[in-house]
């Protein structure tokens, strides 16, 4: 449809009926309009999953790994065939818009949502999110570039006033969403924060660059509740205000308008963005979707298997310890909670439902099948942390199903509405006119006997009973307006309880339904404290006992999840004292970290085998077997720098002062922070081993080079293992005694080659003319500066063995 046809439709409706297109009709969907031809567009959230239009658990979707774990990849089509995936996804769930990718950069390891960006580096964020984009948008479904911009940490993210200097705003935090906007990206999302003090959904650099320079013709959406006023932001570039149907602008834009303080041409530049959009979706006038088949669940398992696998990262292999043989194993302890309840995603508004997960355990068990014996030991007492009853030791009191039974109660406490849920999360709970109380109810059988932790999570009046004996009752008030908090992990209450092994339960939470603090209510649980040096003995028992020991480590919901930041890099728990006390009984110890980002690992050199897993989606087992036994190599190489101790990083505060987060560092995060410091990472940006060597041979670039003009450079190098492998090659750029501030390196341009034993390859690697650029302070552009440039090739950024000069010239003009 042309903006002329567009504006013909836009020329039908009134004034009532243009406002009101621009708030939400509902949590995920958009307003229809009949006069038009409109529907209702629904948005969902991403980037792991699709979850749809509702939060419920009997809804399953698809989880693929984070996207951290795709940037690791280093692998842009892999990536775009995920984002296919992703469209498929959302087409069998009635999803238009998808709210993915995140483009905001891993500026310090403590930030609390790392799993669900890419990359601490531009270039790596903005050609993964590319490829991710292209992929969502090849099955009609419209990708969300987010959160523009500077919500690179959560800690007061609804506040916070990020102050970034004009020159780096440009060339880092910025560069993924033009990289984004070239490649047609069709809507993208303002953040919560503020930058250099204003409020992102009020702030001109929505207007400039976004829709001026870079020619974004698409609609602006707000971040869940990030409109929280009038005028500033409709008269801004903001164009869709989310969630609906309140909020400030169905409250006042209408009579704005008619007062002359906000102008109806801003209006309708809104609307027609926001039909431009809908055309684009099949969603304007007759013309529908085109019909796309769905790959079939096993080629969509495949898939994700193999991402698995391509996104994990082999970040030490003394002894070549990996891949492990099948055919000569006997025995293997695996060992750790993670190996059984592995993270295969990260917490808050992106979770997903999937139907199945395979685990560790069960990928490594499945891959050994009869041909070695496989135990496993937690290695660490439960957790006192409680978890939302799980089917597989609660049940529905009335009908005896694995779960629990959710009721909607009156005023009067009277049944209006129940339900059968498979677990004691319940974020979304039906909506019923006149329900005033959500209760679940569920029977428990423990397992073990003693003193356990029940707890309810939810605002407002709750009530916790056990076989009718009321253990918990208050009002509990709102004390936070972050959506994630309030909607989707609200804190849990309290209190103890001593049952019998094997003696059943029946457990009862309420919480009252206030206007303003969410419906969520949580029914969780957690078992007696165990003994922690007979789990841990038990462990070392089973590793001394075993040829191999796989040791599954890594982080939880409350260490590391969206709307906090983490408060240090160690592992929770004894899992740093688990690790070291199998390394030492067994020299044939693999530890996999399950992380969405860096943690200290203070043994590392302890241990002969190191895996990065990240968190990596439903497969997980399966993808990690693939790793272990050598069906797969891992693919994966670093997107982001890891530390060796928390004291030695150099970008680590994400806690404002006085409101205010300053970049201090500039342009000068992540490997190039690290390389200013001095100081040595454990793994630097782009490491990762594969089951093969490589030698770098020789690079070829040209002598010179026009400014603004793209350019390849040839880079030689042979497999000089055993096996086939695949290599990431990577080039960086470095101009020494420019004149204008940069980081010592930044990467340029990377491609990966694939050869058998022996055998030469040549890597093509194009650089952007961008890449040779830099943004002035003084003219508020691109800028070049003439003279030599040095190119460093290699398979990281601490390991580049080749190097070439190169200078840049300014094109003769005519």
């Amino acid at each position: 449809m042309t903006d002329d046809e567009i504006d013909h439709l836009l020329e039908k409706l009134d004034l009532r009926q243009k406002t009101r297109l621009l708030t939400g009709a509902s949590t995920w969907s958009t307003h229809a309009e009949p006069a038009v031809g409109l529907r209702s567009l629904t948005l969902s959230d991403g980037p792991s999953g699709v979850r749809g239009d509702a939060w419920d658990e009997r809804k399953t979707s698809l989880v693929l790994p984070s996207p951290t774990a795709l940037a690791a990849a280093w692998d842009d089509e892999l990536v775009t065939g995920l984002g296919a995936l992703l469209a498929s996804e959302a087409r069998r769930k009635g999803v238009d818009v998808l709210l993915a990718p995140t483009l905001n950069l891993h500026r310090s390891p403590l930030g609390g949502r790392h799993f669900e960006c890419f990359s601490e580096d531009p270039l790596l964020t903005g050609r993964t999110g590319v490829a991710l984009i292209r992929g969502i948008q090849s099955g009609e479904v419209a990708a969300t570039a987010k959160h523009f911009v500077g919500n690179d940490a959560e800690t007061d993210r609804l506040r916070v006033d990020v102050r970034i200097d004009e020159q780096t705003l440009h060339e880092v935090y910025l560069a993924p969403f033009e990289a984004a906007v070239g490649a047609g990206v069709l809507a993208v999302m303002s953040a919560y924060n503020r930058v250099d003090g204003v409020t992102m959904t009020a702030s001109p650099l929505l207007a400039e660059p976004l829709k001026g320079a870079w020619r974004f013709d698409g609609p602006v959406v707000s971040d869940w509740g990030a409109v929280r006023s009038l005028l500033d932001t409709a008269g801004a570039a903001q164009d869709l205000a989310m969630p609906g149907p309140e909020g400030p602008w169905a409250d006042g834009l209408l009579g704005a308008v008619e007062e002359g303080l906000i102008q109806e041409e801003l209006i309708d530049d809104k609307v027609r963005r926001l039909l431009r959009l809908a055309a684009r979706l099949g969603a304007l006038g007759t013309q529908p979707r085109t019909p796309q088949p769905p790959m079939s669940p096993d080629a969509e398992r495949r898939l994700l298997r193999r991402a698995v696998a391509a996104g994990t990262v082999l970040l030490r292999n003394e002894g070549d310890v990996l891949p492990l043989d099948p055919a000569r194993l006997r025995s293997v302890a695996v060992i750790g909670p993670h190996a059984t309840a592995v993270r295969i995603q990260g917490g808050g508004s992106a979770e997903v439902f999937p139907a199945s997960v395979v685990s560790p355990l069960d990928g490594i068990a499945e891959a050994l099948g009869e041909r070695a014996e496989v135990t496993y030991t937690p290695g660490l007492a439960p957790s006192s942390l409680p978890r939302p009853l799980d089917p597989a030791w609660s049940r529905n009191p009335r009908t005896g199903e694995p779960g629990v039974l959710v009721r909607l109660l009156d005023a009067s406490g009277a049944e209006l509405h129940s339900e059968h849920r498979l677990c004691g999360r319940i974020v979304e709970p039906a909506r019923v006119a006149g329900a005033g109380t959500v209760e679940i109810r569920a029977l428990i059988r423990p397992r073990v006997g003693g003193n356990w932790t029940l707890a309810v999570g939810g605002w407002g009046p709750i009530s916790l009973s056990v076989d009718g004996r009321c253990l918990l009752d208050g009002v509990f008030p709102l004390d936070s307006d972050d959506p994630t908090r309030v909607h989707v992990a609200p804190p849990y209450r309290h209190v103890r309880a001593e049952l019998r092994a094997g003696h059943e339960v029946e457990v009862t939470v309420r919480r009252g339904l206030a206007p303003g603090t969410g419906v969520a209510t949580i029914l969780a649980a957690a078992p007696p404290a165990g003994d922690p040096a007979a789990a841990l003995a038990d462990a070392v028992g089973a590793a001394r006992a075993a040829e191999v020991a796989v040791v599954v480590v890594g982080t939880t919901e409350e260490s590391e999840s969206e709307g906090r930041d983490r408060d240090t890099l160690a592992l929770p728990g004894d899992q740093d004292a688990l690790v070291s006390a199998v390394a030492a009984t067994n020299p044939r110890t693999v530890v996999i970290v399950n992380t969405g980002g860096p943690v200290a690992l203070p043994w590392r050199t302890a241990v002969p085998a190191l895996l990065l897993a990240w968190f990596p989606g439903q497969e997980a087992g399966h993808g990690l077997a693939d790793v272990l036994f050598g069906r797969a190599e891992p693919g994966g190489r670093l997107p982001t720098t890891w530390p060796a101790a928390e004291k030695d990083v150099p970008v680590l505060d994400t806690r404002p002062t006085a409101g205010v987060l300053r970049y201090e560092e500039g342009p000068h995060i992540g490997y190039a922070a690290w390389l200013r410091s001095g100081a040595a990472p454990a793994h630097w940006f782009g490491h990762g081993l594969g089951y093969t060597s490589w030698s770098y041979e020789a690079m070829e670039a040209p002598a010179s080079v026009y400014a603004g003009a793209a350019f390849e450079v040839r880079v030689r190098l042979r497999n000089t293992g055993a096996r086939r492998g695949r290599e990431v090659v990577q080039l960086y750029l470095a101009r020494p005694g420019s004149a204008v501030e940069r980081p010592a390196l930044r990467l340029a341009g990377h491609t990966a080659v694939t050869a058998d034993a022996g055998e030469e390859a040549v890597a093509v690697v194009r650089v952007e003319g961008r890449a040779m650029e830099h943004w002035s302070t003084r003219s508020h552009r691109w800028e070049c500066e003439p003279g030599r440039f040095t190119l460093l090739g290699g398979r990281s950024a601490g390991d580049l063995p080749l190097g070439a000069d190169v200078i840049l010239e300014v094109a003769p003009s005519h």
